[in-house]
């Protein structure tokens, strides 16, 4: 992998390590590389993006960490521990593309679903529920059916039940793709804040580069498959960002190099 360059030292608790990671799936056509020599810290409270184009192994490598794929290469580990040890003490949330909701369970239900499998008691599961419905600003609709809300509610709703049980690592697979843009700029902003309230660790997927700009401490970007880092940015701006920081001459420097760093990843043969 290209070196990571302009100072992307960490100054947290590392809480996520992948050193010479690689995963080959397969399959009846023979295997596939999915994943060479991946190289990565993240530290405690960061929040990272990964970008590339499809196929390049973005939600494969998120799904590695939350122990929902197995490496074939190199080591992973998450809070020091093996990814499924970690899963198994409940390290993570993990918020999928698509919101997920049950349609026959209101959206109170849906946010108590991993909590009733987990065996809280009902009154700790009544009170978790009533807090993150208030972090993601959902009071008052937790009687509420799904079909009763927006997309970006929906999607919301996903976020609410995936903090329910308090992890301290949040991974997010393309959340807001489906969205539009309006909605989609709203609910970055109210991810930013969520962030800043929580200091949750966040691994966040997307195909937007002023979405990954927009959001991140750090960008990784990535190659086609099999999937490489061609570049880890840290971002230069304020943790506190208003939606019309993207007209900056700060952030579009970053927007560029990204941009960059992809276009640099289409030149490797493959």
């Amino acid at each position: 992998m290209i070196e990571q360059i302009e100072g992307a030292a960490q100054s947290g608790t590392p809480v996520i390590e992948a050193r010479g990671l690689g995963l080959t799936f397969a399959t009846a056509d023979g295997p596939v590389q999915a994943l060479t020599g991946v190289d990565l810290t993240i530290a405690k409270g960061d929040f990272v993006s990964f970008i590339g184009p499809s196929g390049c192994g973005k939600t494969t490598f998120l799904r590695a960490i939350a122990a929902l794929e197995s490496p074939t290469e190199g080591t992973l580990t998450v809070n020091g521990m093996s990814a499924d040890a970690a899963r198994r003490a409940r390290a993570y949330g993990y918020v999928f593309q698509a919101a997920g909701l049950y349609p026959w369970r209101t959206i109170a239900g849906n946010v108590k679903l991993p909590l009733e499998i987990m065996g809280f008691l009902k009154a700790d599961q009544q009170e978790r529920v009533r807090k993150v419905l208030e972090l993601v600003d959902l009071s008052g609709f937790g009687n509420k059916f799904p079909w009763q809300l927006s997309g970006g509610m929906q999607q919301r709703a996903s976020i609410a039940r995936a903090l329910a049980f308090d992890a301290d690592i949040l991974l997010m697979d393309e959340p807001f793709g489906a969205l539009d843009e309006i909605v989609r700029d709203r609910l970055n902003e109210e991810l930013l804040k969520l962030w800043n309230r929580t200091g949750k660790t966040i691994g966040f997927v997307t195909h937007s580069i002023p979405e990954a700009v927009y959001l991140s401490t750090r960008i990784v970007v990535m190659s086609p498959r099999p999937g490489r880092i061609t570049d880890v940015i840290d971002s230069p701006l304020p943790r506190e960002r208003p939606l019309e920081i993207r007209d900056t001459p700060e952030f579009i420097a970053v927007a560029h190099r990204v941009r960059e760093g992809l276009r640099a990843g289409h030149s490797y043969e493959v």
